[in-house]
């Protein structure tokens, strides 16, 4: 009897890099790793999307557009490229108006994309409809998404994250008739039971037909990855996410290897060559051989289904705890979380109500339970993300409203959107920067970090081994500062003017240049204190972080409760507040400083 072969895609230059480095690699370093991968004739590839948009801008001073073009173009024609959006806050952690929605499926198309997988983490198909349509009309494969979890122990409900819940959300999609081409339960945090998923792949099987192609995703953070795999295609699951190593396993995607033998002595198999793959596989572990490989990132670990925290966010939160220097309160934040998921109406652990959950869980114990509600999840509650599975914690929901300022919300979130482009527009104007497509997506989608980057002021923040000595060596409970990239194989990295602009250019010694980027300037020292008078209002950090913004300047005159700067922390921008009125003596940070938690930053008397 002829073996069924399963599809699969390889996932490790995406959600690899995602779950295991925190999204933090140089297009350079892996190029080899891709090629080799084509060589050994993998056909399907995950290349960009989710964390992998944004982290470029913010930590690898690259443009993402750049990076997928180079992919494609090496790849060539016959090999479908995939991406990750996220429904209607497609590649940002903020809900995006209709304009950027379909310009995102435009550009993306552009760049070499050929597939879009589009989930909602909340189960809300209203937020797949238009972003849904908008895909198709520009020509991209719509792989419609289903997102699972498994309840952390203790919860009661049984009428959420069930094979009939997850039926039923199938149903949705064909009761609004949203276009898709095919459909995938996507399980961020590799915490569904098996059976679970046996019983919801059979279900949806029954509602669409022998004919839809039905996809499998999950992480193996938890251990159970490959028991689900087998779950997911005995129930007759068409395609499954796998990765090679050094990024398969533990918080990213079981091994393609792992899976063939899995498959041994089964009807089912995987169309590759071992030998071919585990070259290429050896090829990638020597191309990120001087990254810094988190421990975590490749333990199996049964805590997360208290949590449940997705293999996808779980190295991008630790790797901020380090820049912030509070990785010691991780375990608290993920026993938090069991909670946070409870009362937040038990939506989905994934981007972006995953980092909901965990900067919620963060706060909740760095500040207190619920003395400070982040802007994501107080949103998300408020229902200005769509419908949570189920009602939000009426107590978490008024608290929530009160200091957004906010009033509950029951309506389609892109109802209440402006438009992106025309005030992305602007903000290129004033600032000189061409006004192109490319231009106002990464302005809509990145922000504050997008204008730096295109700016030349991104920093660049990517770990190799070499740092994990001077991450020992910084004192407990400091902020790390940037991290840059030693240099490797003997080349120079020399700062380059050009037209009056320095530029950070790495120089092989035969003269190869391997890259080039706008050179960062080194932040002034702050201002030193001068004495503070008795009687005057220190205000200090609460958290450990970077200083953002500074909004106030010595001599300004401030209302209580006024933000007099923005600390960013857990990709959070946090105003810090005056508790009095006042007049401003001394402002004791700058822009781009790592803060300390308890620093001083502002004195009003």
């Amino acid at each position: 009897m002829a073996l069924k072969k399963i599809r699969f895609m390889d996932t490790s230059f995406r959600d690899g890099f995602q779950s295991v480095y925190g999204a933090r690699v140089l297009t350079k370093d892996f190029l080899p790793a891709f090629e080799a991968s084509l060589e050994a004739g993998i056909k399907h590839f995950e290349f960009g999307g989710g964390a992998r948009f944004q982290s470029l801008y913010f930590y690898c001073q690259e443009d993402a557009f750049d990076m997928m073009d180079t992919l494609a173009r090496i790849a060539g024609p016959g090999i479908d490229l995939q991406t990750l959006s996220r429904g209607i806050s497609v590649v940002a952690l903020k809900q995006q108006p209709r304009d950027i929605i379909d310009l995102h499926a435009k550009m993306f198309k552009k760049h070499g994309t050929t597939i879009i997988r589009n989930f909602d983490a909340l189960n809300d198909m209203r937020n797949l409809d238009y972003s849904g349509h908008c895909i198709t009309n520009h020509g991209v494969h719509h792989q419609i998404a289903v997102a699972l979890m498994g309840l952390p122990p203790g919860i009661k409900d049984n009428t959420v994250h069930t094979a009939d819940f997850y039926a039923d959300k199938v149903e949705d999609i064909l009761k609004r008739e949203i276009p898709f081409n095919s459909l995938v339960f996507k399980d961020a945090s590799g915490t569904t039971p098996p059976q679970i998923v046996k019983d919801s792949i059979k279900k949806a099987r029954e509602i669409l037909g022998k004919d839809a192609t039905i996809w499998f995703h999950t992480h193996d953070t938890a251990g159970i990855g490959i028991s689900q795999i087998m779950a997911a295609v005995e129930a007759g699951a068409d395609g499954i996410d796998l990765a090679k190593s050094p990024t398969s396993g533990g918080t990213c995607q079981p091994d393609i290897l792992s899976v063939w033998q899995a498959f041994r002595n089964t009807e089912y198999t995987l169309d590759i060559d071992y030998q071919k793959i585990l070259k290429a596989s050896r090829v990638f572990e020597d191309a990120m051989s001087h990254y810094l490989l988190p421990p975590e990132a490749k333990e199996v670990s049964p805590y997360v289904v208290l949590s449940p925290m997705p293999g996808g966010a779980l190295t991008a939160n630790t790797m901020m705890m380090r820049d912030t220097g509070t990785l010691d309160k991780y375990p608290k934040v993920i026993e938090e979380m069991a909670e946070v998921v409870a009362l937040g109406g038990f939506g989905s652990s994934v981007t972006p109500v995953s980092q909901f959950y965990f900067q919620q869980a963060y706060m909740n114990v760095v500040f207190g339970k619920w003395n400070k509600i982040v802007d994501g999840y107080g949103q998300m509650v408020l229902g200005y993300f769509g419908e949570t599975p189920r009602p939000a914690d009426p107590e978490v929901v008024a608290i929530a409203a009160k200091q957004l300022g906010k009033e509950p919300f029951t309506g389609d979130p892109l109802d209440v959107i402006a438009p992106g482009i025309p005030a992305a527009t602007k903000i290129l104007q004033d600032n000189n920067l061409p006004v192109t497509e490319e231009n106002i997506f990464i302005i809509a989608s990145c922000e504050g970090k997008g204008l730096d980057f295109l700016q030349g002021k991104a920093p660049l923040a990517v770990y190799y081994k070499d740092d994990e000595k001077k991450e020992e060596a910084k004192p407990a409970g400091k902020a790390a500062a940037t991290t840059t990239a030693p240099a490797l194989g003997g080349q120079q990295n020399l700062i380059i003017n050009v037209n009056g602009k320095d530029y950070n250019v790495s120089v092989r010694p035969d003269g190869t240049i391997l890259s080039t980027a706008p050179a960062v300037t080194t932040p002034a020292a702050a201002p030193a204190a001068a004495a503070i008078p008795v009687d005057a209002t220190v205000i200090k950090a609460p958290m450990p972080g970077t200083m953002f913004k500074v909004l106030v300047k010595a001599g300004d005159t401030v209302e209580k409760d006024q933000a007099v700067v923005i600390l960013e922390a857990m990709k959070m921008e946090n105003e810090i507040q005056t508790p009095k009125a006042g007049k401003v003596l001394q402002v004791l940070v700058n822009e781009g400083d790592p803060i300390e938690e308890g620093k001083v930053l502002v004195v009003v008397e």
